[in-house]
């Protein structure tokens, strides 16, 4: 028996793969361009440095992937390595707990995206709408060992 839960779970998961995607594209968009914030430290990441201005350059296309859905698991896996390697990075050596080091955001990303790689996007995305084109065509042919698959709707 489905629940109203049950059946609204694929649009939880949308709106959480959004919310998470627009978080982390604020985060680039700030780094790059303080924009819509002043940065932390209040300078924008110099053109080419490492790891500063390359990890607002993930930001900002994994956190944009994300929110529409296009190549989430990619993104998702991008940008939680991405804040593993941050965390590690710049944050450890301040602390061993997040608390301690100021960590929270980054720890919380790549967990976050971590889910995602594991769930998907869920619906409203590109992905689900390119899943569906492909999906006519795959469910026509006949499988390679002559077998009908069943599939639970």
């Amino acid at each position: 028996m489905r629940t109203w839960l049950t059946n609204s779970s694929d649009y939880v998961i949308a709106t959480f793969r959004i919310v998470i995607g627009f978080l982390f594209l604020c985060h680039g968009t700030t780094s790059l361009w303080a924009w819509p914030a002043e940065p932390y430290g209040g300078n924008t990441a110099e053109l080419g440095a490492w790891p500063g201005w390359w990890g607002a350059v993930i930001q900002v296309v994994c956190g944009a992937a994300l929110v529409v859905g296009f190549g989430t698991r990619l993104a998702a896996f991008l940008g939680s390595g991405s804040m593993a390697y941050a965390y590690f990075w710049s944050h450890q050596a301040d602390g061993a707990l997040p608390i301690q080091n100021d960590g929270e955001s980054a720890a919380l990303f790549c967990w976050a995206m971590f889910v995602l790689i594991f769930i998907g996007s869920g619906a409203l995305s590109v992905d689900r709408i390119l899943e569906r084109r492909r999906r006519p065509a795959a469910e026509s042919a006949p499988s390679p060992s002559g077998d009908v698959e069943l599939v639970d709707a």
